[in-house]
């Protein structure tokens, strides 16, 4: 399957955008853009948790389940150029919290 690897990939870059998500917003470094994000964030870790993995979790399932399509090649490799600029806003904020880019 030649949409394992970077589906996967994909998988953990949501995974490390959760985690990171809530470090920054529960030490008050940065709020949820996304308005649901931001109600389940309230909610509770445990439900933002579930909510995130899972849709991450079922954007994987689709993607591979698809994965001869061309339309999902092309998905996986949109959604990780998306993922990587998550990633960089997550880097950028950390340096600015920490006062390197003031």
């Amino acid at each position: 399957m030649k949409l394992l690897r970077p589906v996967c990939l994909l998988f953990l870059l949501n995974l490390i955008d959760a985690l990171v998500t809530l470090g920054w917003v529960r030490t008050g470094m940065a709020s949820e853009g996304n308005g649901l994000m931001a109600t389940l964030l309230d909610a509770g870790n445990g439900q933002f948790l579930i909510a995130k993995l899972g849709m991450g979790c079922l954007t994987c399932a689709v993607l591979l389940y698809g994965a001869e399509y061309k339309m999902a090649k092309v998905g996986v490799s949109i959604a990780l150029v998306v993922y990587t600029c998550v990633m960089g806003l997550h880097v950028g904020t950390g340096l600015a919290a920490s006062g390197f880019l003031t």
